[in-house]
C-alpha cells in the first residue's frame, strides 16, 4: 500500500466551478438560464461566468477578497454563484430585505471589495455607501445591474453621470480565455452567509468549496433531480446560495427559471410555460400556491417536486400541494450547514396510512442526507445521546463535511459553536424511535418568518427605544402567510399612552419591515423570581390568539 503517491492525477480539490465546466461541453447547446425572454445556453453561461471572473481579476480582486451582491433571482445573481469563484473570490450574497443601515454594516464587516446591485435596490445600496462615507471604511466600488426594459430616466442618469459600471458593460471587458482560479484547497472558502439580522454582531457563516461541492450533489440526490431538470427559482439565492442549488442544477445540466418576484400566478405561468419539474420554497410559498385564485392556477405539466423547509408545513397544506399535483419533501438545515442537511425520507408503507398520520410523518425533519455524516440530538451539557423516545428533548447537532469553516472575524463564537466537536445548532428536538428527528422548540427564540429569522432581541431592542415603553417582549404568533409573525408583548411607563399602530409605526421606521411587530399586546409581562421574562407563557398566549389571517397583513 505504500507505493501509492497523491498528485494531481488523482487528486484535485473538489469545488463546484467544475459543474459548469462539465456542463458546458456535455449540455452545450441546452438552456441554462431562462428570464423572460431571456436565454442562454450552458455554453454561454460558462462563457459569461468566465468574463465576468477576467473582469473582477482587471479590476484588482485577488484570492480570498469578498464581492458582494444584493439581488433578486435574476440572470446576474446566478452567474455570480459562478463568476466570483472563479475569480478565486468569496461572494456575499446579501438579503434584499435588508435596510441601508443594515447593508452598511455587512460591507464594513465583510470588508466588501466590489458590490453588484440591482436597480431595484440602488436606493439601499446608494444609503449604504452614504453611511459608510461617514466612516474610515474604503468604499466598495459599485456595479449596477439594470433592467434595460424597465429602467427609469432617473436611474439612466445615475449610470452615466455616476462612476458606477455597468453588469453587461463589464462582462465586455472580460476575456473568454482567462484562466479560472480554482481553489489551492478544496477548504478554501467560495461564499460568506450572514445569518443573524443584529446591526451589533453579524454573524458571517464562512461555506467552502469543499462544502459547497457535496451539499450541491446532495440536493440533487434528495430531490431526486436525474439529468436536465427544470428548476423554477422560488428560493432566494441570498438564502444559503440557494440552499446551493446555483451549483446542483449546474451539475445536472438543468435549465435555472429565474424571477423577480415570487407570487402564485408566476409560479403556475412558470410551470405551465417551462415544463417546471422541481421548486424548492419555505413554507410561505406552499401556502402561496395552495391559496392561489381559481384564474392563477394552471394544470401542472407533470408531477412538480417542491423541497420546503424552515418551518414544518401545516398538514392541511400538505393535503392541498398533493391534490393540487406536487410532491413535497421536507427538508431542515441552518445557514451553518449549507442549507438543507436533514431528509424526511418517505417510505412506502406510510403510503396506506391515514393522511393526518401521513402529514405528522412528513413534518418530521428526519435524518441526515447523504452529505453529512452524522446527525444526532444530545443533551447540550453531557454530549451523550438522548433516548429515542420522542419525548425526551435534547439540542439538535450535526457533524460532517457539509458544517461551515466558521463565523467570519469571530473565533469564539465559532468555538462556542463547535465545543464537543460537533456543530451545536441552538435547536431543540426529540428522536423518534425509527431514528427520525423532530424540532419541538428554538432555544434562542428566533422567529422565522417566510423563510427568514429574525432576532426577538433587536425587535426588543427598537420597541425599549420607543418613549412610552417600559417593557417588551416578543414571540412568534402563527400567521396564515407568513408561517409566523412577531408578536410584541409591551408595558407602558406610568402616565403614558401608545397605540399599537404607533408602535408598530414605530418598529416599521426603525426595522426592515417583515421584522416589525404584525400584533401589539399592551399588558404586564409574566417573571420568574429572578426577574426574567417567561417568554414560553407569552409563546402560549400567541398561540391562543389563534392565526393571524392573511387579510391583516395589508392593514398594517
Amino acid at each position: 500500500m505504500e507505493s501509492g503517491m497523491k498528485c494531481s492525477a488523482n487528486y484535485v480539490p473538489l469545488t463546484p466551478i467544475s459543474f459548469l465546466e462539465r456542463s458546458a461541453v456535455v449540455y452545450g447547446d441546452r438552456v441554462s438560464v431562462v428570464y423572460g425572454d431571456v436565454r442562454y445556453t450552458w455554453r454561454e453561461t460558462r462563457e459569461r461566468c468566465t468574463r465576468l471572473a477576467s473582469a473582477l481579476a482587471q479590476l484588482g480582486i485577488s484570492r480570498g477578497d469578498v464581492v458582494a451582491a444584493l439581488a433578486p433571482n435574476i440572470p446576474a445573481m446566478y452567474e455570480l454563484h459562478f463568476g466570483v469563484p472563479m475569480a478565486g473570490a468569496v461572494l456575499c450574497a446579501l438579503n434584499t430585505r435588508h435596510d441601508s443601515a443594515m447593508v452598511s454594516t455587512l460591507l464594513r464587516h465583510s470588508e466588501t471589495k466590489i458590490i453588484f446591485v440591482d436597480y431595484q435596490f440602488l436606493h439601499i445600496a446608494q444609503g449604504a455607501i452614504d453611511i459608510l462615507s461617514q466612516t474610515s471604511t474604503k468604499l466598495p466600488l459599485l456595479i449596477l445591474i439594470p433592467e434595460s426594459d424597465q429602467l427609469s430616466p432617473k436611474i439612466r442618469n445615475t449610470i452615466s453621470t455616476s462612476n458606477n459600471l455597468e453588469y453587461e458593460s463589464l462582462l465586455g471587458r472580460g476575456r473568454i480565455d482567462f484562466e479560472i482560479r480554482r481553489p489551492n484547497d478544496e477548504w478554501d472558502p467560495i461564499s460568506l452567509n450572514y445569518t443573524s439580522g443584529t446591526t451589533s454582531s453579524p454573524k458571517g457563516v464562512i461555506y467552502n468549496h469543499r462544502g459547497a461541492y457535496l451539499n450541491s450533489l446532495a440536493t440533487v440526490l434528495l430531490n431526486e433531480m436525474s439529468s436536465m431538470p427544470v428548476y423554477l427559482w422560488c428560493v432566494p439565492m441570498f438564502h444559503c446560495n440557494g440552499w446551493c442549488l446555483p451549483w446542483g442544477v449546474a451539475a445536472q445540466g438543468g435549465t435555472n427559471v429565474c424571477q423577480r418576484n415570487v407570487t402564485a400566478g408566476g409560479i403556475f405561468d412558470n410551470i405551465s410555460r417551462h415544463k417546471v419539474t422541481h421548486l424548492s420554497g419555505a413554507p410561505t410559498v406552499l401556502n402561496m400556491i395552495v391559496n392561489a385564485t381559481v384564474s392563477e392556477q394552471r394544470p401542472l405539466p407533470g408531477k412538480v417536486a417542491v423541497m420546503t423547509g424552515g418551518a414544518p408545513p401545516p398538514p392541511h397544506v400538505l393535503f392541498k400541494m398533493e391534490e393540487l399535483g406536487f410532491s413535497v419533501t421536507h427538508s431542515y438545515g441552518l445557514t451553518e450547514t449549507y442549507g438543507p442537511g436533514t431528509i424526511c425520507t418517505w417510505k412506502p408503507e406510510w403510503n396506506s396510512l391515514p393522511r393526518d398520520a401521513q402529514a405528522k410523518l412528513k413534518a418530521r425533519q428526519g435524518v441526515n442526507h447523504l452529505g453529512l455524516e452524522e446527525l444526532d440530538i444530545k443533551d447540550p451539557v453531557t454530549m451523550k445521546s438522548v433516548p429515542p423516545d420522542a419525548k425526551t428533548m435534547g439540542e439538535v447537532m450535526f457533524r460532517g463535511n457539509i458544517v461551515m469553516n466558521g463565523y467570519f472575524k469571530d473565533l469564539k463564537a465559532t468555538q462556542e459553536a463547535f465545543n464537543g466537536g460537533w456543530f451545536r445548532s441552538g435547536d431543540l428536538g426529540v428522536k423518534h424511535p425509527d431514528g427520525y428527528i423532530e424540532l419541538k422548540d428554538r432555544s434562542k427564540d428566533i422567529i422565522i418568518s417566510g423563510g427568514e429569522n429574525i432576532s426577538t432581541i433587536e425587535v426588543e431592542s427598537v420597541l425599549y427605544g420607543h418613549p412610552t415603553v417600559l417593557e417588551a417582549a416578543v414571540v412568534g404568533r402563527p400567521d396564515d402567510h407568513w408561517g409566523e409573525t412577531p408578536c410584541a408583548f409591551v408595558k407602558l411607563k406610568d402616565g403614558c399612552n401608545a397605540s399599537a399602530e404607533e408602535i408598530i409605526k414605530f418598529c416599521r421606521n426603525n426595522l426592515p419591515h417583515y421584522m416589525a411587530p404584525r400584533t401589539v399586546i399592551f399588558e404586564d409581562l409574566p417573571k420568574t423570581s429572578t426577574g426574567k421574562t417567561q417568554k414560553f407563557v407569552l409563546r402560549e398566549k400567541a398561540r391562543a390568539m389563534g392565526s393571524l389571517p392573511k387579510k391583516s397583513i395589508s392593514k398594517l
